[in-house]
């Protein structure tokens, strides 16, 4: 028990010092220039979300910018809902989505597109489940500028409505601090260490023209991570940012959402090893989901050191929600959490070997 406990600090030790490598947009941002930021926004079936996402745009307090929303062959209500919350707003530019061709994923196409629309020498990509404070833009343009970055990106903070959202969409801080050697991502070209979220990517045009733009990952379902790899493989700087207190995003308004979401990328985000996966599932399996049931014959037999695993698990999960802006008693259902993730991700692979579609707003990939 003494090594299973150590074990645990270490955790929550590493943790901490991870953090200390993840640069936070600046409160007061000094820019030493200002360029045109293409705004751009790929939108399919975003009927719920264009009314928020186009206030915040508009209340954005960066001056040169453009907005460009593609609408990607909806069947809701999005066109009528852009045409009708921007109300002639000359800074807006409404495009149609063109059909996908074969061989490329929808949001990848949808962005290509877009890139091939703006005028700006920096495009910030941005999903339309993304909500952010008025500073949001230039607060990101200055830690660019700061860190000499051709890409900075980062992950919002989380409403998360569904039980299901509650336990799967804040592992992704998790997974980040957790996993990802965060020095290593951004002060290195290291390719392995790469994160990257497609929900804020703000790259220096002519990198991200140079490296081949989304259509050099054009067939990827984690096209943020490709794509920022492709940076670094060229030389370019890639940084990954806490931008958890201006941005927030609440990607699932359904547990069947959040489950279709997560199989889409849950194994390809691993590079589809089942290696990986299997490692995942013991280690997780033997250090975040047994330790409550270590605590409970611990509370019960009077061998009360057995509450530290579990408590140190919750130690972890508290500290990683605490900086990145997430509701603190989530963390308690931190074995709930890891239970939840490692069964769309046995799920996720099981599609994979069974060669079956993934399923994300009406289209299909293998």
């Amino acid at each position: 028990m003494a090594i299973y406990i150590g074990i645990h600090l270490f955790f929550l030790a590493w943790i901490i010092i991870n953090r200390m490598f993840l640069p936070a947009l600046p409160k007061q941002p000094s820019l030493s220039a200002t360029p045109l930021v293409s705004v751009l926004v790929p939108m399919r079936n975003e009927e719920r979300n264009v009314e928020v996402l186009v206030k915040s745009l508009k209340n954005s307090s960066y001056g040169r910018t453009e907005f460009i929303i593609l609408n990607d062959q909806s069947i809701d209500g999005t066109q009528q809902e852009l045409e009708r919350t921007i109300e002639g707003d000359s800074r807006f530019t409404i495009l149609q989505g063109k059909e996908l061709p074969d061989g490329w994923v929808g949001k990848v196409h949808a962005c290509h597109q877009l890139q091939q629309a703006a005028s700006g020498d920096v495009l910030l990509f941005v999903d339309a489940d993304v909500r952010f404070r008025p500073r949001a833009i230039e607060q990101s343009l200055a830690l660019m500028q700061q860190k000499k970055a051709n890409l900075l990106t980062g992950f919002p903070a989380f409403d998360v409505s569904p039980f299901l959202s509650k336990l799967l969409v804040p592992m992704l801080h998790f997974v980040i601090l957790f996993h990802l050697p965060i020095a290593l991502a951004n002060y290195t070209k290291f390719k392995a260490a790469t994160a990257a979220n497609g929900m804020w990517m703000m790259f220096e045009r002519t990198s991200y023209r140079e490296i081949g733009g989304h259509a050099a990952v054009h067939e990827s379902l984690v096209e943020d991570v490709h794509i920022a790899r492709e940076m670094k493989a060229q030389n370019f700087k890639v940084i990954l940012a806490n931008i958890t207190m201006s941005t927030k995003c609440r990607m699932y308004d359904t547990n069947s959402e959040v489950w279709e979401g997560f199989l889409k990328n849950s194994y390809a985000g691993i590079g589809r090893s089942p290696i990986l996966a299997a490692g995942l599932i013991l280690f997780y399996s033997v250090f975040y989901i047994l330790p409550p049931f270590i605590a409970v014959y611990g509370l019960f037999s009077g061998f009360y050191v057995w509450i530290i695993p579990y408590t140190l698990t919750v130690a972890q999960r508290w500290y990683i929600d605490m900086v990145t802006n997430q509701r603190w008693y989530l963390s308690f259902l931190i074995p709930l959490q890891a239970a939840a993730m490692l069964a769309v991700l046995v799920q996720s692979m099981r599609k994979s070997f069974k060669k079956q579609p993934y399923s994300w707003k009406g289209r299909h990939y293998s």
